[in-house]
């Protein structure tokens, strides 16, 4: 199990314009070749939005994209005419494909924090894709078959425990609160990848909510 700080991660962004970003993996001018991936996935970005900010209009393509909102409002748009508002307990995923153009911002009054996640899908190409799970139950995985992943949410009272998925790779990203992961505790930004994960458990010594990621080989 590799356990990975809040405060190691990349910071990016522009502050100036509202935006702060932190980055698990390499990222844009952060590049580290021994950390460009885990399983299928790419990035991790711990995203903050000012009222008012946002990312104008990029491409992406051959990436699947899923959002968790911590707190406030995203409003999402792309070039298939999805616009949506996505909140906190909601799973958004754009499958970018052959290539995809969206916008992100904040577009309400107070301020915005998501966890974003790129997957890399098992073939390239085909036709985006878009869809958001509303107010997701924490015994309701929600399945990315093009990367091979699940991902399980865990909201957790202190003192209690869950079951880690079995996997290949498992990646654990603290989103608040604090957990205890074979031995080790995890708080809010922190990341533990587990290759090979079987039989763990997590632990929460305070109220927690946890993004785990379940992986095949690739």
């Amino acid at each position: 199990m590799d356990v990975r700080r809040a405060d190691e991660r990349y910071p990016g962004g522009d502050p100036e314009a509202g935006i702060e970003s932190r980055h698990a993996f390499s990222f844009g001018p952060h590049y580290d070749p021994d950390n460009v991936r885990f399983g299928a996935l790419l990035a991790c970005n711990e995203e903050r939005l000012a009222p008012g900010a946002g990312f104008d209009e990029h491409p992406h393509s051959h990436t699947e994209i899923v959002t968790w909102v911590v707190e406030g409002e995203l409003t999402h748009r792309d070039s298939t005419g999805h616009e949506t508002v996505v909140r906190a307990g909601d799973v958004q995923r754009l499958s970018s494909a052959g290539g995809v153009r969206h916008v992100e911002r904040n577009d309400a009054s107070a301020p915005l924090a998501f966890v974003q996640m790129w997957l890399a899908p098992r073939e390239p190409g085909g036709d985006p894709a878009y869809e958001i799970v509303r107010g997701i139950a924490d015994s309701t995985p929600y399945a990315v078959p093009e990367a091979g992943a699940m991902l399980h949410v865990r909201r957790l009272s202190p003192g209690e425990r869950t079951a880690v998925p079995d996997g290949a790779y498992v990646y654990v990203h603290v989103v608040h609160g604090r957990v205890r992961l074979d031995g080790r505790e995890l708080g809010p930004g922190d990341a533990a990848r587990v290759t090979d994960a079987e039989g763990m458990e997590a632990v929460a010594v305070t109220g927690a909510e946890a993004l785990m990621w379940e992986m095949t080989r690739t």
